[in-house]
């Protein structure tokens, strides 16, 4: 798989369905969901009880997730990194949230994300 020969629009149709997923998970506080579309190097990290405490955090600090904005894909051979404009129901300002798409054996997966 080669990321720098797809278009954004394709990038972006892999992409914000599985972001949309990670956002909802999250706001749930569903571990299982959350971590569905993540490489092994990912599901180390966010241990059930890693995402239960970062979530409770965000939320009470930040609210919840609400408008997110497309800012732009960066394209390498092996990942795409998407950037978008975040907002929460809470927190004023602009947020950063991003993601790392990889293909491992045909199958699109985050080898990480980030709100900030």
């Amino acid at each position: 798989m080669n990321f720098d020969e797809m278009s954004v629009s394709d990038i972006l149709d892999i992409a914000n369905p599985i972001m949309d997923n990670l956002m909802d998970a999250s706001t749930q506080i569903d571990h299982e969901r959350h971590t569905q579309d993540f490489t092994e190097r990912m599901k180390n990290i966010v241990t059930k009880e890693y995402l239960q405490s970062i979530c409770v955090y965000y939320q009470a600090e930040k609210g919840y997730f609400s408008k997110r904005e497309f800012v732009a894909v960066f394209r390498r051979p092996d990942s795409a990194a998407i950037v978008w404009k975040q907002s929460f129901t809470k927190a004023r300002g602009e947020f950063v949230a991003e993601m790392v798409l990889v293909n491992k054996d045909g199958k699109y997966l985050v080898d990480h994300a980030m709100v900030f």
